[in-house]
């Protein structure tokens, strides 16, 4: 059981939310895009979006500047 998350392979943990995983790897860019197989996952959603097993999970920082 495990996940890709931006082409490393990670420990899956059972009924873990999105934000559990991005807390649990540390991710804590402000500005953050996650795409679950391709599928956007939007922001509000992070509590409540359960990460599936064998999931593919691409976590994207938003960088703005000028």
């Amino acid at each position: 059981m495990s996940l890709i998350v931006n082409g490393k392979e990670v420990a899956y943990k059972k009924q873990e939310t999105v934000a559990g995983l991005l807390n649990r790897l540390q991710f804590t860019f402000p500005l953050i895009i996650v795409k679950i197989n391709g599928t956007l996952i939007k922001k509000k959603q992070y509590e409540t979006t359960i990460v599936p097993d064998n999931a593919r999970i691409d976590v994207v920082h938003m960088i703005s500047g000028g």
